[in-house]
């Protein structure tokens, strides 16, 4: 036994898949050579084999030293200097391959061996699995690529979790860049919520972006979502504000009435009157809404309470026995009534007291910066509830376009309503899919992968709101309808544990706070406390990668893009040797006219880094 080179030891002890191994007498500690190929001993992370019969079973070294040793020879052997803890995850016959799970468990006295290069290749090689993606290569062993199972990647849900400055962003790019290679997968497609704008440039040559302050000359393209393609958990937030009871279903009623009047102008609609709700995705006129429910609450008549219409409305004359001032609904401009004063006038009498509700609405009406939301392009209903596009040309241009990535850059939108937006979208496109399950636009015949950047800013730990509902519905049922989510954050522990338990895969890279780390282990299946422990040390760009999508936990160093494919996330350099930048250059003339300029216009790139980028 002695003279193979791969023997380490004997099993000592068996608690399930946890066993604690002792190292042989004759086994050397530290650098070992096999076939010219060096290995270390004891190493945190690294896999042993243990042979049984025609079946070999495999683990991760996860404590090594004092903390190895059993309980009942703690007292007997205090240093434990020849003691490890190998967690099983996984079996291969001899002639096979690998597979996770176990069919049987190793006894005492069972020989332990290192598991070599060849070992490696066996384990993580997928020859026969044209599936397989490459993501980098096994840290240990730079010449076996790390593989993934693209199936369960998609399909299981994956995150991407890593401290600023680790190379989360480029892992992602890296990621999208293999996954859409047209030669290999051609009908790919993945959709990506970027809350900082940093993927445009990193996949530029097969994504359309989708932006509320688009740069034409990049190539990119109004972002809108439609107001009245949202639920009235999504719109009636961000429009009236919080309502009563009875105000929330006196809304909701207009907005049904509404919707039903506007179905006439649908092309053969697949539902008849009595089918509309508040919910349906049919269009109507929020601007009338406002205009019509302004008039309800704030009008005065001619008439008292018994005969108060439309008709005795007593607008304001300017100047007096000439025009009236009627105001105009999609222009958001409120129609001027005469006061009580003047005689023989009343006051409204409509029972709701939804006055600073309305108020509020026309503020964020007339607010520029929710155009792309309530002044939808082709989208936007006129006063009758018709609209130039229905939904199936913004489908088509997030879900169908040419390029296999789009980019929703939501980086211009106001933080008070990301939450209720993302989950707006994730909503629309979850339905869609959910609906077209049986077409061949719907994602079960051609999957669709959600990419969720900063998922920590809308998945809290409550994930209160419409996103953390959308996720939670693509997390627990998206794998049957062809969805597949992939989620980035920098701060796992303030995701909600639910939604993160859901990622079948997860990709781990340097975390240094304990509550994240914690927050990964009590999500993985593995429970390898002792290989996550590695969290805090690792190389930037290199991660641990758990879960469905791999035969066994790896260490891999993730492979990058080219440096002209990378996310626009990269830490600016105090101190340059060459390039423009750093604080050791030359001080140049500044304008910080320009600077109050791409500020105001909110977009970054002023004419002149154009000129500077195309020399």
């Amino acid at each position: 036994m002695v003279s193979d080179p791969t023997y380490l030891g004997t099993v000592e002890d068996v608690r399930g898949a946890t066993i604690s191994v002792v190292l042989s007498e004759e086994t050397l500690s530290g650098l070992t050579f096999i076939e010219g190929a060096g290995y270390r001993i004891g190493q945190v992370g690294s896999f042993v084999r243990i042979p049984l019969g025609l079946v070999n079973l495999f683990g991760v070294v996860s404590q090594v030293g004092a903390g190895a040793v059993p309980e009942r020879l703690a007292e007997l052997e205090p240093f434990g200097r020849r003691w490890m803890t190998v967690q099983l995850v996984g079996e291969g016959s001899r002639f096979g391959k690998f597979q996770r799970g176990l069919s049987q468990y190793p006894t005492v006295s069972d020989p332990v061996h290192l598991v070599t290069e060849q070992d490696l290749a066996r384990i993580y090689g997928r020859p026969d699995e044209p599936q397989a993606v490459a993501i980098g290569q096994i840290a240990s062993a730079d010449s076996i690529p790390a593989l993934m199972d693209l199936d369960k990647l998609i399909t299981r849900h994956c995150a991407v979790v890593g401290m600023t400055g680790t190379g989360k962003s480029t892992t992602v790019a890296g990621l999208l860049t293999t996954l859409t290679d047209e030669q290999r997968f051609p009908s790919a497609r993945a959709i990506i919520l970027d809350m900082h704008g940093e993927y445009a440039s990193a996949l530029q040559d097969r994504a359309t972006v989708f932006k509320v302050t688009p740069d034409s000359a990049r190539g990119e393209q109004h972002l809108h979502v439609p107001y009245w393609a949202m639920t009235s958990d999504e719109l009636l937030p961000i429009t009236f504000g919080a309502l009563g009871d009875t105000e929330r279903g006196a809304v909701l009623e207009e907005i049904t009435k509404r919707k039903r009047k506007a179905l006439s102008h649908l092309t053969n609609p697949p539902i008849t009157v009595d089918q509309v709700s508040a919910d349906s995705p049919v269009p109507f006129s929020i601007h009338k809404l406002w205009f019509d429910l302004h008039c309800l609450v704030n009008a005065t008549h001619t008439a008292q309470q018994a005969a108060q219409r439309p008709e005795t409305m007593a607008f304001e004359e300017d100047p007096p026995g000439t025009h009236v001032q009627p105001g105009d609904a999609l222009t958001v401009v409120p129609p001027r009534f005469r006061s009580i004063q003047q005689g023989q006038v009343y006051l409204s009498q409509y029972p709701l007291r939804i006055s600073r509700p309305l108020e509020g609405l026309a503020a964020r009406l007339r607010d520029t910066r929710l155009d792309f939301l309530f002044r939808p392009g082709p989208w936007l209903p006129d006063i009758t509830g018709a609209v130039t596009q229905d939904l199936g040309p913004l489908l088509a241009d997030w879900l169908g376009n040419t390029m296999p990535v789009t980019i929703l850059d939501l980086s211009g939108v106001p933080s008070s309503i990301v939450n209720p937006l993302v989950g707006a979208v994730l909503r629309i496109v979850y339905e869609a899919m959910f609906w077209a399950r049986y077409l061949s636009e719907g994602a079960r015949e051609r999957p669709l992968l959600v990419v969720l950047e900063e998922a920590h800013a809308y998945l809290g730990k409550e994930a209160q709101g419409p996103a953390g509902a959308a996720v939670r519905r693509i997390a627990k049922e998206g794998r049957k309808y062809g969805m597949g989510a992939m989620l980035v954050s920098q701060r796992p522990s303030e995701i909600d544990t639910t939604i993160l338990s859901q990622c079948g895969t997860m990709i781990a890279m340097r975390l240094a706070n304990s509550s994240d780390r914690q927050h990964v282990a009590g999500v993985v299946s593995e429970h390898l406390q002792g290989l996550l422990d590695m969290l805090p040390i690792l190389r930037t760009g290199e991660a641990i990668v758990v879960g469905e999508s791999v035969h066994l936990p790896l260490r891999a160093l993730i492979t990058p893009p080219p440096p002209n494919r990378r996310p626009d996330s990269a830490d600016p350099v105090v101190f340059q040797t060459e390039g423009p930048g750093g604080w050791n250059r030359a001080r140049e003339p500044h304008n910080y006219d320009e600077v109050v300029s791409v500020w105001r216009k909110q977009n970054p790139r002023s004419p002149r880094q154009s000129d500077m980028q195309h020399k």
